[in-house]
């Protein structure tokens, strides 16, 4: 009798750790349970999982956070700076009523901003993951699947997608969407922004995935329970989302996972390079490159920033990791 690679995953845990019908404690258990147990042995996976609970919470919670503050993220505290425009006080005005200080010149409050940041660069994120996944999953299991001509096309695609460089087609498509729509003096809605940011990394990010999905599906489209399925009289999204789909979930939410902190990071150096989100919308991007010119005099407006966006996209990475140690039964970890 010829198992699923699901079935596969459960029966080569209990064969590792040695595991009989006797020992009840891994008998029964599903997949998703043995990874589950896995992450709460790994203590990586509970570290970064805790860092990025915190960090989503903060950004769920951002405008609750607000009004327990007392500051909003434009708010503007001129009078606490000085003739040149730097913050009164010690560590750029780190203070009781302002924890990571305000921004030189323009007075407003970095720490509130900054939780504001990370809701930005988590939705602008998780949006484009979830969107590029999902392109990338249905092109890479049609194309695994039903190969010839099919296959071809959508790899010729997935190939040229990949000699397209990102950055330029960017700095390109980015402002001139923006100008497409609004004029040059019209203030761009923060929504059309994220919208446009999602749309232009959904462009590329889902080549990756499909390369990945396509071998996986290639690998199963020949084995045993696929050829019973079809053999049965299943129909094409039955095949494709039933039977194979199930079976390469793992690997899927990996590159899921892996996917989040590039394009946190991406929207970041979008929004440095002035082509991202407007300025008026807290990004850390923003707040890095108007941090350059107080390197000197007020380091604490890029080392707040730019620690936090450092632990953002690490605990992503860790996480990342951890889980594909989790998802594999043969990892030693």
């Amino acid at each position: 009798m010829s198992l699923s690679p699901v079935e596969g995953v459960a029966l080569a845990e209990i064969e590792s750790t040695g595991a009989g019908p006797e020992k009840k404690g891994l008998v029964g258990r599903s997949p998703g349970q043995l990874v589950w147990a896995r992450l709460r042995r790994d203590r990586t996976a509970l570290v970064s999982g805790i860092v990025l609970a915190v960090f989503i919470l903060a950004a769920l919670a951002a405008p609750l956070l607000q009004r327990l503050y007392g500051v909003s993220p434009s708010q503007q505290f001129g009078d606490l700076l000085d003739s040149t425009g730097m913050p009164l006080g010690y560590v750029g005005g780190v203070s009781g009523d302002h924890w990571f200080g305000l921004e030189p010149g323009l007075g407003r409050d970095i720490f509130i901003r900054m939780i504001y940041g990370i809701r930005t660069s988590l939705l602008i994120a998780l949006g484009a993951a979830l969107v590029t996944t999902t392109i990338g999953v249905v092109l890479g299991i049609v194309a695994g699947y039903l190969g010839g001509v099919v296959d071809s096309v959508i790899m010729w695609v997935t190939d040229v997608a990949l000699a397209m460089p990102f950055l330029i087609f960017a700095l390109a498509v980015v402002p001139t969407f923006s100008l497409r729509f609004y004029g040059p003096r019209d203030a761009v809605p923060t929504w059309f922004a994220v919208t446009t940011l999602i749309v232009v990394f959904a462009a590329f990010g889902w080549t990756g995935t499909a390369r990945l999905v396509r071998g996986q599906v290639v690998s199963l489209r020949e084995r045993e329970f696929v050829e019973a399925a079809r053999a049965s009289g299943a129909g094409l999204g039955h095949m494709l989302f039933r039977q194979l789909l199930p079976n390469i979930w793992a690997p899927i939410l990996v590159a899921f996972s892996l996917a989040v902190p590039s394009y946190v990071t991406g929207e970041a150096a979008l929004s440095f390079l002035g082509v991202g989100l407007p300025e008026s919308v807290p990004s850390f991007g923003r707040m890095i490159y108007r941090s350059i010119d107080y390197l000197q005099t007020d380091p604490a407006y890029v080392f707040f920033p730019g620690v936090t966006i450092f632990a953002l996209v690490l605990a992503f990475n860790l996480f990342g990791d951890a889980l594909r140690d989790a998802l594999d039964p043969k990892s030693s970890r």
